[in-house]
């Protein structure tokens, strides 16, 4: 018994010790991107993925991950919503001064998570204003997709950005509300290029996000589910959903691929454990 017990002993401490490691680092996650709507691509085309930051900080002024983002050269950043915390107690401006450096060095597209479009919808709940964040960053250059889409070209190929706002009850504990493609369309209309990238938030519906006509799905929400097991995936997501499926990483959905990104930050329960927050690097 005593010996065992030295065994948990142990166990627990070295299980502390690298979640305190891992909610100090960053990892970098670098995936291809390939369709035969992109063989016409002349060259490469870099593209980071930012989700979940949730007012985290790596360094002093988010110096860290500014630096990493800064010596990856990307053409575009996308942010995958809940950079910041929603509840009251908590400041966002570290998380604005951050965000606002990213337009200097390529242009910013952002679409909001739970969190903010919680403080937008519900203003009369929280001490913090969505409004006001979102002026400071737009006044820095950055371009907010709340329900909307940019299109631009590639060597001549039409790609579309969308950023898409689920209802509020997509986001429910315990279990997933059926969301139809018809209130996908409601939201968004229907796909506007040759390539259509969604920024969507919730993994939940990376199905219907497929059906609705998205060739890469952007997701986050699930922090990579807190407990990674090797292997397997993520044990646990916010809505307290055993082993999602898509809890972190690249999948492919028939003709469409899901990234799912296990995010930059933690808010209510710290843990991270065999699951390093990421940076996620798209090359096309």
């Amino acid at each position: 018994m005593k010996v065992l017990f030295v065994i948990i002993c142990i166990i627990i401490l070295l299980a502390v010790l690298e979640n305190i490691r891992e909610l100090r680092n960053f990892t970098t996650s670098f995936y291809r991107i390939s369709s035969s709507k992109l063989q016409d691509l002349q060259e490469t085309k870099r593209v980071l993925f930012l989700s979940d930051l949730h007012n985290h900080s790596y360094g002093r002024e988010n110096e860290r991950l500014l630096a990493k983002i800064k010596e990856l050269h990307p053409e575009m950043i996308l942010i995958g919503g809940d950079m910041l915390i929603r509840k009251d107690g908590n400041s966002y401006e570290g998380t604005v001064r951050f965000l606002s450096e990213l337009p200097k060095i390529c242009p910013v597209y952002y679409a909001n998570g739970n969190h903010e479009q919680k403080l937008k919808e519900l203003p009369q709940k929280y001490e913090q204003s969505y409004e006001v964040y979102k002026s400071s960053l737009t006044d820095a250059g950055i371009h907010f997709l709340e329900n909307e889409s940019v299109v631009f070209e590639w060597d001549g190929i039409k790609i579309a950005v969308t950023g898409l706002e689920i209802p509020l009850y997509g986001y429910r504990h315990f279990g997933t509300v059926s969301l139809q493609e018809s209130v996908l369309k409601e939201l968004i209309g229907e796909p506007q290029g040759e390539y259509q990238i969604l920024l969507a938030h919730n993994p939940d519906y990376v199905k219907e996000y497929q059906a609705w006509g998205a060739d890469l799905i952007l997701c986050g929400h699930y922090h990579g589910a807190l407990v990674g097991i090797p292997g397997v995936g993520g044990v646990i997501a916010p809505n307290f959903k055993l082993f999602p499926k898509y809890s972190g990483g690249i999948y492919r959905e028939e003709n469409a691929i899901a990234v799912v990104s296990r995010g930059l930050g933690t808010h209510s329960v710290p843990v991270r454990i065999f699951n390093m927050p990421e940076l996620v690097v798209l090359d096309f």
